[in-house]
């Protein structure tokens, strides 16, 4: 696939725009997780109140999370869909805390919904991850195009609630990139600039095609944009390793170590301070790659 230097995303891929804050991904940067949900499938990361997450934030935030991730909908397969006004309750008060706490700090918005979207970025949020790649609100990518935020574009076949009955895929990494492929081409009409990519760890696939699709996730830099992961604390991992979310961490940061050999720039996590170690450790271990190639 020939990339087209005139075409923006080419032009941005390596660093995002944060209504005039530049966020480099070069080496990879952190996305700390904020959930604001009662029944997010890691226990250990709920937080129960605005208070406790301006507290959380700034624990991040000084491990070296570069982005903030807030959501209130739990997307953990077979989560109870809640309302819109509901997700708003949830969410709208932390943004501005996290916000009005650490301004200089871009806050991404967990959402596939437009108007939660809408209001977020109007308190302090300044990017959007949409879980449903815009398949479940038809509003969405004209929002974000609108006010020019970074977006990233997930995979997931139909909803939380039904996407792992939707797991049948002739081969998982081919029919991603190709879903990837069609979407970034309809994104390039929307004048959308800092797109990002996520294949969707979890959301529609079995164990074993996680771990197809992480050993195939640099097939993804055929669309020239940023690639974005997130592997923290899945089942894919405690499964494997017979114990739970909570006995995770460690199986987490040697999934992290392989994306980023693999291309991720950015590691969406529960635990900052583990995957900045982990970027560190890949970023000398490639310095010293590149100067066993020099003559």
């Amino acid at each position: 696939m020939a990339q087209d230097m005139r075409n923006p995303f080419w032009q941005t891929k390596t660093t995002l725009n944060f209504r005039g804050k530049l966020i480099q991904l070069e080496p990879a940067v952190v996305m700390g997780i904020l959930n604001i949900t009662p029944d997010s499938f890691f226990v250990e990361s709920r937080i129960a109140s605005p208070d406790e997450v301006v507290d959380r934030a700034g624990n991040m935030i000084e491990e070296g999370a570069s982005i903030l991730d807030i959501g209130g909908y739990s997307s953990r397969p077979g989560a109870v869909e809640i309302s819109i006004d509901e997700e708003l309750d949830r969410i709208l008060p932390v943004v501005s805390k996290v916000h009005q706490a650490f301004p200089e700090t871009p806050l991404s918005i967990d959402t596939f919904r437009s108007q939660v979207a809408r209001e977020a970025i109007t308190l302090g949020a300044s990017m959007v991850n949409d879980i449903s790649g815009g398949q479940l609100d038809s509003e969405m990518w004209p929002l974000v195009s609108s006010l020019q935020v970074p977006y990233v574009l997930m995979h997931m076949p139909g909803n939380p609630q039904t996407m792992q009955t939707m797991t049948d895929y002739q081969d998982v990494a081919v029919d991603i990139l190709d879903w990837l492929i069609g979407m970034v081409g309809e994104l390039r009409t929307t004048g959308m600039h800092d797109v990002i990519v996520d294949p969707g760890f979890g959301f529609g696939k079995t164990i074993q095609q996680n771990f197809k699709l992480l050993d195939q996730l640099h097939t993804l830099k055929i669309l020239g944009l940023p690639i974005m992961v997130g592997l923290s604390r899945k089942s894919m991992i405690w499964k494997t390793l017979g114990s739970d979310a909570s006995q995770s961490l460690h199986g987490t940061t040697a999934l992290h170590m392989l994306a980023l050999q693999q291309g991720a720039h950015i590691l969406r996590v529960h635990d900052v301070k583990p995957a900045k170690d982990a970027i560190k450790m890949w970023e000398a271990i490639s310095t010293q790659l590149v100067l066993n190639t020099i003559p």
